[in-house]
């Protein structure tokens, strides 16, 4: 875990927390065990805000929101929330990804308009809109965004589909936000995290085969737990990670680097 201190006094905005699985939970975690106390969360329906709320309130979150993505005016109201209780934000972190089942299975060559709207929309638009938002938030702080990627984005996974070029898109805007807000003292990066046992993952069909090939193939033979993404994102959200702004920072225990 982080030293002790490591995000003390540090304000945290985390987006995209589904359950107690969730790498964007490990994130939080991490943060926690830094010594951050002052953490927002946020959900987006009902069904999430019944498995958000029990784990924000475990750690005493100081707002837990309702922020659909997709919806411009829901966002607004959330940022004017967190500027209501916060003068400035340290860290923001971006968790957010989503596309149809259908869109997920068979050719990408066969995705519709609207899938492709769509996840195009959620998973990487809502970086580029969060971080509009946030950008007097976290100039205020020299603050830091972190979103969550995946190795899809740069190779053909077979089921991955509309979601990679969802995340090509979403690494594109990492370097472009942080040639952006860079001027301003904001840092922006992402973690391509190998796969994990999310409720997100388990809508990409063979995960449990993705999952073997990492422990085959990587150069740990192993996967990566939520624990170690999480210690990573706080490297990245720290002071230890001060000189570190548009990278893609892969934690997925060196699978990215084998070829044959």
């Amino acid at each position: 875990m982080p030293p002790k201190g490591l995000f003390e006094g540090k304000r945290a905005a985390i987006f995209g927390v589904a359950n107690d699985r969730s790498i964007a939970w490990g994130i939080a975690q991490a943060l926690i065990a830094g010594g951050c106390t002052d953490l927002a969360f946020t959900f987006a329906g009902e069904v999430f805000e019944r498995r958000v709320r029990p784990l924000a309130e475990s750690v005493n979150a100081a707002l837990v929101l309702p922020c659909d993505v997709s919806d411009d005016s829901q966002v607004s109201e959330a940022f004017d929330r967190i500027r209501e209780a916060w003068d400035g934000l340290d860290i923001l972190v971006h968790s957010i990804a989503f596309a149809r089942r259908e869109d997920l299975e068979g050719r990408f060559v066969d995705t519709s308009r609207d899938g492709f709207l769509q996840a195009m929309d959620v998973s990487a638009y809502s970086l580029v809109l969060l971080a509009r938002h946030a950008e007097s938030l976290l100039a205020a702080r020299n603050g830091s965004i972190v979103t969550l990627s995946y190795f899809g984005s740069e190779k053909v996974v077979p089921n991955y589909n509309v979601m990679g070029v969802a995340k090509a898109a979403l690494e594109a805007s990492v370097r472009y936000l942080a040639s952006d807000l860079g001027p301003r003292g904001i840092r922006v990066n992402a973690i391509s995290a190998g796969p994990i046992k999310t409720l997100a993952a388990a809508g990409v069909k063979g995960l449990r085969g993705m999952l073997g090939a990492v422990e085959e193939r990587s150069p740990l033979r192993r996967g990566v737990s939520q624990d170690e993404v999480g210690r990573a994102a706080s490297f990245l959200l720290s002071e230890y990670g001060a000189g570190v702004t548009g990278e893609i920072l892969h934690v997925d225990a060196g699978y990215n680097i084998m070829g044959m």
